[in-house]
């Protein structure tokens, strides 16, 4: 089948998070099950970098209301696999950042987004043959208005009559919410502009546009699509998915195990297997020297994150006097809110040998961490699906982690499944609970043949891209079935 990915990011081009990574090796996974696949992404500032091939044919005007630009449309193709491509707009895109810069969001990303959206499915109107079955995925807010269009305006395309749609949101907390004048921009009649249809409190949602238009409606993680069903993560959408809740689907990320491989990582002293971990300890000598860390047998607990409280940062913050009691040293790498950042200095200027930080995003540090340290601590308030947990499993690196979201979807606890556990849980969002779960790992960790068995488990664990893909596969599969039921209906 035809995919169109409608997306805001795409590594390599683009990337902001990780749904620049899933826009790059989702496509992949899906071609190599033979899928052709196209992803419709902004062209950014730093696009020029890579080999753009100019589609004068696609070229259009975009109607915006209030103005009128003019979408240029550039092919990358990605290692023979899939296609990029990339939405030009200078006035719109060629900025620093990809939603804001260091002073916040665009104040214009309404209308950078529908004009993306616009484009885009002005496109899939021309390059969408109704010979071939076809699937438009959009990803997350900023394309949410994509399967709206396909939903409102198919009886003027009718190439489009046969697609299928999907929609999937990946964090609620960020639902692309704009003045109800912006409505104006997307060009629907203002009927769509109700309770049902793209209202949101008296603002436009262009999330809930996405969840309204799309056939199908996916999230990535099982747990979390059960979670955005209730107030406490639905963010006010939890009502409208309860409807729709036949419709919704989960799929987990994959793990691009090419670089996320203790057995051959280019940035780690040694290498190892979960046959033979031995080499394990000398990447932990290496993070014990370049966090100044003191060397003595106490485990090493690492945290590497957002420093946000939504990644349970609060939590540690609260928990630091339990935390420093028990017998561990503690590792830190991340970005984030000044608070933490001081809160975390402090720390570690008062206890030296004890507490290591980097303040900073530095990817090949990220694998020496996961190398070497002996916990993985993810604390989150809510997390939609979450990777770090799957590189530590890989690594050997014992997760402890709220059971929330993707998290308490891929970690199995040990305390409650002894012989098969891969992890430690708590969930009470407390410093008591997630002290008393560090202190029982620590304790286990004590019991070197245990330990090991929780490791090597873990280890064992596959969340591949491939897995991924095949569960898309069946959600589009579903999602054709579905425009073949409308068409003969």
């Amino acid at each position: 089948m035809r995919i169109y990915f409608i997306t805001p990011e795409a590594a390599p081009c683009s990337r902001a998070g990780g749904l620049g990574d899933i826009s790059y090796h989702l496509p992949l996974a899906l071609a190599e099950l033979g899928h052709d696949v196209t992803v419709l992404v902004p062209k950014y500032r730093g696009a020029e970098d890579f080999p753009l091939k100019r589609l004068d044919s696609l070229t259009r005007d975009v109607d915006l209301s209030i103005s009128r630009r003019t979408a240029e449309f550039y092919e990358y193709r990605i290692e023979g696999a899939h296609r990029l491509l990339l939405v030009g707009c200078d006035d719109l895109f060629d900025r620093p950042g990809i939603y804001g810069n260091e002073f916040g969001d665009y104040d214009d990303n309404a209308e950078r987004f529908i004009f993306f959206s616009k484009a885009a499915f002005s496109a899939l109107t021309e390059l969408v043959d109704p010979a071939e079955p076809a699937v438009i995925h959009a990803h997350d807010w900023a394309s949410g208005l994509v399967p709206m269009y396909a939903k409102v305006c198919q009886q003027d395309f009718p190439n489009l009559s046969g697609a299928g749609t999907v929609f999937t949101y990946h964090n609620l907390s960020s639902q692309g919410t704009f003045p109800y004048y912006d409505f104006s921009m997307t060009g629907l009649d203002w009927s769509h502009f109700t309770f049902q249809g793209l209202e949101f409190h008296g603002q436009l949602n262009l999330t809930k546009a996405g969840i309204v238009g799309a056939m199908l409606i996916s999230t990535v993680s099982h747990k979390y699509a059960r979670e955005t069903l209730s107030p406490e993560l639905g963010g006010g959408l939890e009502g409208l998915l309860k409807e729709r809740r036949r419709d919704l689907r989960s799929v987990l990320h994959g793990v691009d195990y090419e670089l996320w491989d203790p057995a051959r990582d280019r940035y780690t002293p040694g290498h190892f297997t979960r046959d033979d971990t031995s080499a394990k300890a000398q990447c932990r000598m290496h993070l014990q020297k370049l966090f100044a860390l003191e060397d003595s047998p106490l485990p090493v607990v690492a945290m590497v994150s957002r420093l946000l409280p939504r990644k349970g940062m609060d939590l540690v913050l609260k928990a630091m006097p339990e935390l420093l009691s028990l017998p561990i040293k503690l590792v830190f790498m991340g970005t984030g809110e000044d608070q933490y950042i001081s809160f975390l200095r402090d720390t570690a200027n008062r206890n030296p040998g004890r507490v290591g930080i980097k303040l900073a995003h530095d990817p090949p540090l990220n694998h020496q961490i996961l190398a070497g340290a002996d916990i993985f601590l993810c604390p989150s308030r809510f997390e939609p699906c979450g990777l770090e947990q799957l590189y530590a499993l890989k690594y050997g690196t014992v997760p402890l982690v709220r059971a929330t979201g993707g998290l308490d979807d891929t970690v199995l606890d040990v305390l409650a499944h002894p012989d098969t556990g891969t992890g430690y849980k708590f969930s009470d969002y407390t410093p008591e609970a997630l002290v008393g779960t560090l202190a029982t790992a620590i304790r286990d960790f004590g019991d070197r043949e245990k330990w090991s068995g929780i490791m090597r488990r873990g280890m064992l664990e596959d969340f591949s891209w491939d897995r991924s893909a095949v569960a898309y596969q069946e959600i589009y599969r579903q999602a054709l079935a579905i425009a073949r039921e409308r068409q003969d209906g």
